[in-house]
């Protein structure tokens, strides 16, 4: 018994299983093959500023400057059931890591019983007869299981990684829902200047077959060349019904990212000037991003968990050891329950070792060590995955500074040809062919300004989202957002 006292202390100061040692973050300092330039070109009358800092505000869509806007992701940050599930979800996990640790603290428990029965002396071969009483019970009951090889521990270990992990998916749905909610809202108003750009043609075309049908009366110009102006404005007025569709259904996600059903509430139309592209972006190195991203975290937090079950399955394998005691008094009167005569106690400890469970033990331990490998690899993949958006998103915002330099150029070139045409057109100098062409090309490039315009805001947002929302440098200390 000494030596099982003394074995106990000894391994009460370790837990079997491996210890959780975190992943080592990335050596490298950048995210492309290419270095990344600290200014992109200007376009649109801004550049953007690459700045290597780990400053990103939480409330990152500020930097976007439409109050507006500002007023909707806070709207939505407070009334996303979503969110308040992920949150429930977390408070849950917490409690369940509390309930956890009661495998720490002996188990106590009381009983009281009445009761009325017939002994049968027949039972142990007597020829008495039988007999009637009441029995009155009261008892107490003590175990304690010594956690002798860290089972417990890691158990707990365990749980207290799932509320790691179950914080940062919080953390996670905060920055997924803003940025559904800005990406949202620039796509509705890009979708509303798609919209005016498209009603602003339809009228100089309808002023364009006025002309031509009197000039056709005059008999200067064919009929044929009405008919032809005709269908186009048909087949610029048939752009109009998708446009209309996709910001209604914009204005319908953004009612439910806000809690609401589309039928309560509108999203005010936000025009695509009230947007301002963040000059300066701030990027974190790539040892930082491992640190900071949501679903990183999250992963890395699922690795410790089932890391720490190793050690619960090693130690199921081995001694257990447990203690236990009872003390309480029956009789079969309740007034004589305190008597002397009617106490009974025990005191016991009970040592178990597995002996043969068919190899289940075993193999629930390789099992574990299989979990661990799978939750190793999955974090790799998912920091992996992290790299290649931040890289994607930072060619985007070069790539976009070009493209919308030259839509823009496109699009003044062909404004430019519009108006010169519908004036030789009037004065009888060009034909209907060519208004037609000048009318398809100007279309085509105010639109591709358009949407050059919206796709750089939206590349800025997916780098914020992609460098995880700057939740690390969260002012309120009560947020979910703030670090522990």
């Amino acid at each position: 018994m000494r030596v099982l006292a003394a074995t106990c202390v000894l391994a009460a100061s370790c837990a079997v299983g491996p210890n959780y040692v975190r992943p080592e973050a990335p050596k490298t300092t950048g995210y492309t093959v290419e270095p990344t330039p600290g200014v992109t070109a200007a376009a649109g009358g801004s550049a953007q500023r690459i700045e290597r800092s780990n400053t990103l505000a939480a409330d990152w869509w500020h930097l976007f400057g439409c109050a507006r806007l500002d007023a909707i992701v806070a709207d939505a940050l407070a009334n996303n059931p979503s969110l308040e599930a992920a949150q429930a979800t977390l408070r849950k996990s917490q409690n369940t890591l509390r309930a956890g640790y009661g495998v720490f603290f002996p188990q106590v428990d009381a009983g009281a019983s009445a009761g009325r029965q017939q002994y049968s002396p027949a039972r142990v071969g007597s020829s008495l007869p039988p007999s009637v009483f009441n029995l009155f019970t009261l008892s107490g009951s003590v175990s304690y299981t010594l956690d002798a090889w860290g089972g417990q521990r890691r158990t707990v270990e365990g749980l207290r990684a799932q509320v790691e992990a179950q914080r940062y998916t919080v953390i996670g749905a905060y920055l997924i829902l803003s940025g559904n909610v800005v990406n949202t809202l620039i796509a509705s108003a890009a979708y509303r200047a798609e919209i005016d750009a498209t009603k602003e043609l339809i009228a100089l075309e309808e002023e364009q077959v006025r002309l031509t049908d009197a000039q056709a009366q005059a008999g200067t110009v064919a009929y044929a060349s009405a008919l032809s102006l005709k269908s186009q404005v048909a087949s610029t007025r048939a752009t109009l019904p998708p446009l209309q569709e996709k910001v209604e259904q914009a204005e319908h996600l953004v009612a439910a990212l806000t809690g609401r059903m589309p039928v309560e509430w509108r999203p005010p139309a936000i025009a695509l000037e009230e947007f301002k592209l963040p000059g300066a972006i701030p990027l974190s190195l790539p040892s930082e991003l491992v640190r900071q991203r949501p679903d990183i975290l999250v992963a890395e937090a699922q690795l410790h968990s089932v890391t720490a079950q190793i050690g619960v399955a090693t130690a199921a394998m081995l001694p257990n050891l447990t203690l236990s005691g009872s003390y309480g008094a029956n009789n079969t009167s309740a007034a004589d329950l305190f008597s002397s005569g009617s106490v009974f106690w025990s005191v016991a400890a009970a040592l178990a070792q597995p002996i043969f469970k068919g190899g289940a033990l075993w193999y629930q331990r390789k099992a574990a060590a299989d979990a661990r490998d799978a939750g190793l690899a999955s974090y790799r993949q998912t920091v992996l995955s992290a790299f290649a958006q931040v890289a994607d998103s930072l060619r985007a915002l070069e790539y976009d500074a070009e493209t919308l330099n030259a839509d823009s150029e496109a699009y003044q070139a062909a404004e430019a040809a519009f108006h010169l045409v519908q004036i030789n057109y009037q004065s009888g100098l060009a034909n209907y062919l060519q208004v037609l062409t000048a009318n398809t090309q100007y279309l085509q490039s105010r639109i591709g300004f358009v949407q050059a315009e919206a796709q750089r805001l939206q590349d800025t947002v997916a780098l914020f989202v992609a460098l995880g929302g700057g939740w690390w440098n969260a002012s309120k200390p009560a947020s979910p957002l703030t670090r522990r």
